[in-house]
């Protein structure tokens, strides 16, 4: 008997570099699943893959740009050549884009901003769900942000985004749950993150965010990554089409 959920599955997580993604990828791997990891940063995907394989595991590392087909039509294919099977999917990869209010944001930004984080959410589920059809079933998380169900200001491309990956999450849910293909997304609040660093460099962000959250703490990539987890666990086969928003209960609020 193994204690290990995942055993004998593969798992595939994108933007798995840094962050909520390696924290996931390397979840996935502690509890038995070979893991693919995708991003644009090899650096940090390839770092991600050894702290998977030193800590005994099976990882190999795909260099993808979800905003391309053809990028993530190759990585499933690679994931299949490689493992000959994908059974969960982690879709993480996404940028926070540039920093402007709404009428200031540049449609450079815009496009860059909607391409990466909704049109690569999308690219990734058509392309897993194809296989995972043939297959006859699978889990696949999406990830939303806190953002995506309220407003934030000087983000409205992310938020724009991460909305869009909420509806797409549910809308997907709906059409494959008849073929056992679970589909669900996380919402992660304030999260220690290469990405939440960057959005954070003025004096007193960290205290005036702080102030916003009920549990009183920034929360980190480890607590997200057990939710999505959870998700694609045999302990959450009943559930899809699920928004689960990890917060420290920001948006309770």
């Amino acid at each position: 008997m193994t204690n290990k959920p995942f055993a004998g599955k593969v798992a595939l997580v994108t933007g798995a570099a840094s962050g909520i993604g390696r924290a996931s990828a390397l979840a996935f791997a502690q509890q038995g699943a070979k893991v693919v990891v995708a991003d644009v940063n090899v650096s940090g995907g390839e770092e991600t893959v050894r702290m998977i394989v030193d800590n005994g595991g099976e990882a190999i590392f795909v260099a993808t740009d979800v905003s391309r087909a053809a990028e993530v039509e190759a990585l499933v294919r690679q994931t299949i050549a490689q493992f000959g099977r994908l059974d969960v999917a982690h879709n993480n990869a996404a940028i926070e884009g540039a920093l402007a209010p709404t009428a200031a944001y540049s449609e450079e930004d815009w496009d860059r901003t909607i391409n990466v984080n909704l049109k690569g959410t999308w690219l990734c589920l058509k392309y897993e769900i194809l296989h995972m059809l043939q297959q006859g079933g699978g889990a696949i998380v999406n990830t939303a942000s806190v953002v995506g169900l309220v407003g934030t200001i000087g983000l409205p491309a992310y938020c724009a985004a991460k909305g869009g990956v909420v509806q797409l999450t549910k809308a997907a849910a709906l059409e494959y749950a008849k073929a056992g293909i679970r589909i669900n997304a996380v919402c992660p609040g304030a999260t220690h993150t290469p990405m939440l660093n960057r959005l954070m460099v003025q004096p007193g962000a960290e205290t005036g965010m702080l102030a916003t959250i009920p549990l009183g703490r920034i929360g980190n990539p480890e607590e997200i990554a057990a939710a999505v987890v959870w998700l694609c666990s045999d302990a959450a086969s009943y559930v899809t089409g699920h928004i689960m928003v990890v917060d420290g209960g920001m948006i309770a609020q």
